[in-house]
């Protein structure tokens, strides 16, 4: 049991970070195609930046970014939650009679909504500028 604790506290903060880092990774490159042209995806040549596609860029791109480094964690999952549950709904939900998202291509929309609602809830974990600002406390749960 004791062992079990030990892995836990050891290694529950760093796996929580690297899914954090590997989502955001996965994450920016659907803002930087848009906004950046990198890489490139001819569906987004002549993208109005003041539009809903450009606005999910700027989002993408930037709230990424912010995940990727771990920097105002909480707020920016959550914002990205409803952002990418909004996006399943207009982009995806609507282009078929059934809600499943492997009917409607809405899997990966679906999957970022959850793991951003998780990081809502459990935080940046190690290796973020979060946890540089805020150093832990002993005893005191965060």
């Amino acid at each position: 049991m004791a062992i079990d604790r030990l892995f836990q506290e050891t290694w529950q903060k760093k796996a929580l970070a690297v899914l954090r880092i590997v989502t955001a990774f996965l994450f920016i490159p659907h803002g930087s195609a848009k906004l950046l042209g990198i890489p490139h995806l001819p569906m987004f040549d002549g993208l109005q930046l003041f539009s809903l596609v450009g606005l999910s860029g700027v989002l993408e791109l930037f709230g990424g970014a912010l995940l990727l480094i771990g920097l105002f964690i909480r707020p920016v999952a959550f914002f990205l939650c409803g952002f990418m549950a909004v996006a399943y709904f207009m982009a995806h939900a609507s282009q078929g009679h059934v809600l499943l998202p492997i009917f409607n291509g809405g899997e990966l929309a679906v999957v970022y909504c959850f793991v951003f609602l998780y990081f809502v809830f459990a935080g940046a974990g190690a290796w973020s500028v979060d946890s540089m600002l805020r150093p832990s406390v002993p005893g005191h749960a965060r």
